[in-house]
């Protein structure tokens, strides 16, 4: 019996891993139990199947497969040779959208677009003295408007303790002073400018300057700088401000462009001219990092307009065009109706 026993759970543990069984013939078996072998001699066979034996979680097997869409590279290589009007009506039938190409700006927030409430220069200055009439009626208006600049400068000075007016004059000019400098080598002083110039005021500063070579010196100041116009302003909420100071600065400088051929393009190294700028500095006050840096520059209208780029052209060299006189003569022979007319004239 302890045969049959050993038989009976070998086919059981066959039957749970689906592995062929046989029963076993022991000769003990067949002296004792006659009919045993019939039973012996019948054969059992279980195919392997890939359904687990236990039912449970059977949702969670599952979900360990998925279905991945193989990308169709046939179809790739038919679109790569369309044309863009056959790609653009496959789609239409598809009922796609058409791709735009289109480049998203990243959103900056340490410098504003713009200058608000931009200061409009009184016009004039730097000619007529403050005895004259019209230097009195600009002394006049601009004490009107300075009401308003005192108050934001109280809100600059809530966020900067150690702010002070006339020495902000001055380090602005030096930044001014300091970013005109280094513009004679952009690339090699690019990260200095950015901690002196804006995001906005970076690209007007440097457009155009890569091929060409620039010359600049400060030659003095005839007029201390000083402070004009303050401005504060909130961005996306009431805590995040942001400051904005119009210095005016009257100075001597000097300015050479050559262009990339070493010829002359503006100005000259040797002549001092009178400039009269107003320069608008921004500083992100909500921002303990936050810097003064130069944000853009007034122009105002009535300002003469500069001096225009000397260019140097090359004069082309024009060929003289040979006309075909065996073509003309076999135009006026074949029309007899001119030559009659021709003749008839004569």
């Amino acid at each position: 019996m302890c045969g049959i026993k050993t038989g009976i759970k070998s086919s059981e543990t066959a039957k749970k891993f689906g592995q062929r069984s046989y029963r076993l013939q022991m000769p003990c078996l067949l002296m004792k139990h006659p009919q045993l072998p019939m039973l012996m001699k019948q054969q059992v066979m279980f195919y392997p199947t890939s359904k687990h034996y236990n039912p449970k979680f059977r949702k969670e097997r599952r979900r360990k497969f998925l279905k991945i869409d193989l990308p169709d590279f046939e179809k790739h290589q038919r679109e790569k040779k369309m044309s863009p009007d056959e790609l653009r009506m496959k789609m239409k039938k598809e009922g796609k959208v058409p791709p735009r190409s289109h480049e998203e700006r990243p959103i900056n927030i340490s410098s504003t677009g713009g200058i608000f409430e931009s200061f409009v220069p009184p016009e004039g200055d730097g000619v007529s003295t403050l005895i004259s009439s019209e230097g009195a009626k600009q002394r006049f208006s601009g004490l009107e408007k300075k009401g308003k600049s005192f108050l934001d400068l109280r809100k600059i000075k809530k966020y900067l303790e150690e702010f002070d007016v006339k020495d902000f004059s001055q380090q602005a000019q030096d930044i001014v002073v300091e970013a005109q400098t280094l513009l004679q080598d952009i690339k090699k002083n690019e990260d200095r400018l950015h901690e002196l110039v804006t995001e906005r005021a970076y690209p007007e500063l440097t457009h155009g300057l890569d091929l060409k070579t620039c010359r600049w010196k400060f030659v003095g100041s005839l007029e201390p700088p000083r402070v004009v116009h303050v401005r504060v302003t909130e961005l996306l909420s009431k805590e995040n401000l942001y400051a904005q100071i119009t210095i005016r600065l009257h100075t001597q400088q000097c300015l050479a462009i050559y262009d990339r051929f070493g010829r002359l393009m503006y100005g000259s190294e040797n002549l001092v001219k009178d400039v009269l700028e107003y320069v608008v500095f921004e500083n992100h006050i909500s921002n303990i990092y936050g810097q003064w840096r130069i944000h853009g520059k007034i122009i105002p209208d009535w300002m003469p307009p500069r001096d225009p780029i000397l260019r140097t052209y090359q004069l082309p060299k024009f060929e003289p065009i040979e006309e075909d006189v065996e073509n003309n003569e076999e135009n006026n022979e074949g029309d007899p109706k001119e030559n009659q007319q021709q003749h008839a004239t004569v």
